[in-house]
């Protein structure tokens, strides 16, 4: 017996066939657009450190290789990447979208925020990205990361921001705040590339992965890369404070805290002094324990590098600390942070 036919009223009842073809397509049409906006300006660096003695047989001194990804903020060739991926270099080859090559200058480095600037001459306008604004990212929204992990070029790969404000190490031991987390995909060589938004717009340099977890990856904030840039164009580096000293975060007894109304339950035992640094000359000594300069509270090593930015470079202030049981304060007279050699 045949099964009787729906009605024209079983059909309207009916439930709708979910279809998210239309969204899936507005999804793709954003990222290709973005990265018809920002792809070509995404270059492959390639870096010499040198050379280094090769084995007895060889008896050859081979130069040490090593590659990155980079981008053009400039039509006349000024670009980002990462300091990792060319500090220390002889010499740096840029690779642009379109096979060219060409030699690029030193601009200037940063350690500290995992960011370096290099220039390339080219005869022409060169294609360039965009930058949006960090401080206006939120959690959830698109993130498209574009560099060439593992040798392999011109490789996209998208995801969300997944967090905003993180902290990370640097390889100079410097905290670097204010990084964002994303889980767009990055592998060895994706360094320095460029994390945009879906309307193309550069919101990130990427700057690291954790090796052992799955889709947790950095970028430094395109806003601290535009105050490092100008930093660098104007004076060839970028100026922070310096007293030397060398210190970890400690908890203070609740006691101490009561008795010297002091702001916070942390402070910077001091473990090491540079000789002849401001700290060493105001009278700083290998125990003392640091709880605030110029009545700003410093509640650990982190905070204490942050607080030194180049405001306090060569400005007499007074720094507060405790020795033994004993508030002490002292002028100091910070001053500008030796460069380290690129």
């Amino acid at each position: 017996m045949l099964s009787p036919q729906p009605t024209a009223m079983q059909d309207e009842r009916s439930p709708p066939i979910n279809d998210d073809s239309g969204l899936l397509d507005a999804y793709s049409d954003a990222v290709i657009g973005a990265l018809e906006r920002v792809a070509p300006a995404v270059t492959f660096i390639e870096v010499e450190h040198g050379a280094a003695q090769g084995n007895v047989q060889a008896r050859a001194r081979q130069p040490l290789r090593s590659s990155g990804s980079g981008f053009l903020f400039t039509p006349d060739g000024y670009l980002l990447t990462n300091s990792h991926v060319v500090h220390g270099a002889e010499r740096i080859t840029v690779r642009l979208s379109d096979d060219n090559r060409f030699a690029a200058d030193w601009v200037g480095d940063d350690p500290d925020s995992d960011l370096a600037v290099l220039r390339i001459g080219s005869p022409g306008a060169l294609p360039y990205g965009e930058f949006g604004d960090s401080a206006a990212l939120r959690v959830g929204q698109v993130a498209i990361a574009i560099g060439n992990p593992l040798g392999y070029s011109k490789t996209v790969t998208t995801g969300v921001i997944s967090a905003l404000g993180r902290t990370l190490r640097a390889t100079s031991g410097r905290l670097m705040h204010d990084v964002i987390q994303t889980d767009a995909a990055l592998n060895p060589g994706n360094s320095g590339g460029p994390l945009v938004d879906s309307k193309g717009r550069v919101i990130g340099v990427n700057t690291a992965m954790i090796p052992q977890a799955q889709a947790i990856c950095f970028a430094t904030g395109i806003n601290t890369a535009k105050w490092v840039i100008s930093q660098l164009f104007s004076h060839g580096r970028v100026r922070r404070a310096y007293i030397g000293v060398s210190g970890a975060t400690v908890p203070v007894a609740t006691r101490i805290v009561r008795h010297f109304d002091l702001r916070s339950a942390t402070e910077v035992h001091v473990l090491e002094l540079i000789a002849g640094s401001p700290a060493a000359q105001a009278g700083v000594a290998v125990g003392d324990r640091m709880v605030a300069i110029d009545g700003v509270p410093i509640d650990g090593i982190d905070s204490l590098q942050r607080l030194l930015d180049a405001g306090w470079i060569d400005r007499d202030v007074e720094l507060q600390l405790l020795r033994r049981s004993t508030l002490l304060r002292l002028k100091i007279r910070p001053v500008e942070m030796p460069a380290q050699n690129p």
